[in-house]
């Protein structure tokens, strides 16, 4: 069962998005900020990250990503980015980092995302 670690300060969305992947056959682990993302990674192997840019705390998605891609074992972790920031400089500063996808909220439903990553993780 391939798992999802998900970065959501949202606790409504998070657990829509929690109930959304475990219907698809994800197992996932839910946190709202960097510290705890930081420290489930640190112990814990996951298949992909769901990386929303607004979280719990002083840090953004942008600052995860960083620390995420030099973190030896998980740096190559598929991330995908599900944001309501618009910024292009946002988008261009986590495509630099090497994001596989930026999602802004208003333009896609959870299924879309869903079946993207359902499609990277078996491709």
């Amino acid at each position: 069962m391939k798992r999802i670690l998900i970065l959501e300060y949202d606790t409504a969305l998070r657990a829509a998005i929690e109930h959304q992947l475990s219907m698809k056959g994800f197992d996932t682990v839910a946190v709202g900020d960097i510290t705890e993302g930081v420290a489930h990674l640190e112990s814990n192997p996951v298949d992909a990250i769901w990386l929303d840019h607004y979280l719990l705390g002083k840090e953004n998605g942008i600052d995860f990503v960083a620390k995420v891609r030099s973190m030896s074992t998980v740096s190559k972790v598929p991330i995908f980015v599900v944001s309501n920031s618009a910024s292009a400089e946002n988008m261009r500063s986590y495509m630099q980092l090497g994001v596989d996808q930026y999602y802004t909220k208003t333009d896609y439903d959870l299924s879309q995302i869903i079946a993207d990553i359902e499609y990277s993780l078996t491709s």
